[in-house]
């Protein structure tokens, strides 16, 4: 569950003071396109977004990792951008917003991936290609219970790097989108699980019933 641990304390300050400031005014509460007589935008904004609903999402527990309720916030400029013609005041502000926001983010994850570090909890260099290639070809020697708890550990601490077919009830890790601290983690216990021989057979597809 989000809202626990210090990256939700740190994140949810972060959209806080986004929230905050002057130019985000534009950004708070959901565009009232009737009123401002924009009737297009429900056509060309499929899925709209504001920091009211990212500040109440993350106090409530919605997202399963900070990335997600990053992915919403980067979804609030994107739609602006995508709606308001290049060059426009509302383009530059939400460029200018974006920057704000990115800026801090990586702040944070920085500051997360250090006390991580700190803490002896994990390794928070970037890993390599040939990491990534290992990490992908132990998975295929792990048994089907231990690439569960490989899933299960990713849908609480780095959801993004899923992709669920849910037509085909299974689960695609995508390597790439794993964050470091959370790769060296898993890349620990699947060699520890490919030495000590663990069953073989395992795929990079999975039941989704193996959520937590």
């Amino acid at each position: 569950m989000s809202g626990q641990g210090p990256e939700w304390s740190g994140m949810a300050k972060l959209v806080a003071q986004i929230y905050a400031k002057s130019d985000a005014e534009p950004f708070r509460e959901p565009v009232d396109w009737k009123s401002l007589g924009l009737f297009d935008y429900p056509q060309i904004i499929k899925k709209p977004m504001d920091l009211g609903q990212v500040k109440r999402k993350i106090e409530t527990g919605k997202y399963g990792a900070i990335h997600d309720a990053a992915e919403d916030v980067r979804l609030i400029w994107k739609n602006c951008m995508q709606y308001n013609a290049d060059g426009s005041d509302f383009f530059i502000l939400a460029q200018n917003m974006s920057k704000k926001f990115e800026d801090k983010f990586a702040k944070l994850q920085k500051d997360l991936d250090s006390k991580s570090a700190a803490n002896g909890k994990g390794n928070s260099s970037e890993p390599t290609l040939e990491e990534k290639r290992t990490f992908a070809k132990l998975l295929y020697k792990i048994s089907k219970e231990e690439l569960g708890k490989v899933i299960v550990d990713l849908d609480a601490k780095c959801s993004t790097a899923l992709t669920k077919n849910s037509a085909e009830d299974e689960v695609e890790i995508n390597v790439d989108h794993i964050s470091p601290t959370v790769f060296h983690e898993l890349m620990n216990f699947v060699k520890s699980c490919a030495d000590s021989g663990g069953g073989g057979g395992g795929r990079k597809k999975k039941s989704a019933g193996s959520r937590p």
